[in-house]
């Protein structure tokens, strides 16, 4: 269920953006994400890099095409709100604390939590979706440069690469634990990895 609480203001984003205005999808994404970190806090969860700073963009964007230039193209919109997560997930690893590590402590036991093993995990997952944003972005930027490119095909390529992100996202803990653990129980090679 995390996972889908962290991508529903961003499901919500690309659903709207289909069917309304960019207003609409802005807002009512960012209210969706304070809606997500308020379930989060009544829960005793601290408050996430990446839920504040999506609130925080798809605020400031919608802001900015209220009272600024409401004229950019939905292709334009999405590669912004691209740009600012891969933004938040590069910023995150720049200081030295992966965006997926708050969520990754929140399931896990403080001993395996401990292991540097497991924050080395989190910069690998953390870099995944800094990928999949680029390909998000490749997917925008064919849109506005190459118009006659189809809707679908950049749909699809946002698709492939979110698709593959979640998958991995919950794919390598497991290989991981399974690749540093013996049958015995948990490897040195696990705190060395």
């Amino acid at each position: 269920m995390m996972i889908f609480l962290i991508l529903l203001p961003f499901g919500v984003f690309s659903a709207l953006m289909l069917l309304a205005s960019a207003n609409l999808a802005l807002f009512t994404a960012a209210a969706t994400g304070l809606a997500v970190i308020a379930y989060d806090r009544f829960r005793g969860r601290q408050l996430k890099m990446l839920g504040a700073g999506s609130v925080a963009l798809f605020l400031g964007l919608g802001l900015y095409l209220r009272l600024v230039d409401a004229g950019l193209s939905v292709s334009a919109i999405k590669l912004t709100v691209d740009a600012g997560v891969l933004a938040i997930a590069l910023g995150s690893l720049a200081i030295r604390h992966p965006f997926t590590l708050q969520y990754a402590r929140e399931v896990v036991d403080a001993e395996t939590a401990a292991l540097p093993g497991f924050v080395k995990a989190n910069y690998i997952i953390t870099w995944a979706w800094a990928a999949c944003m680029v390909l998000m972005m490749t997917g925008n930027i064919l849109m506005i440069y190459l118009p006659s490119v189809p809707l679908w095909a950049g749909i699809a390529i946002a698709f492939a690469a979110r698709s593959t992100a979640v998958y991995f996202t919950k794919w390598y803990p497991d290989y991981h634990k399974a690749k540093f653990t013996t049958p015995a129980g948990p490897a040195g090679a696990l705190s060395g990895s």
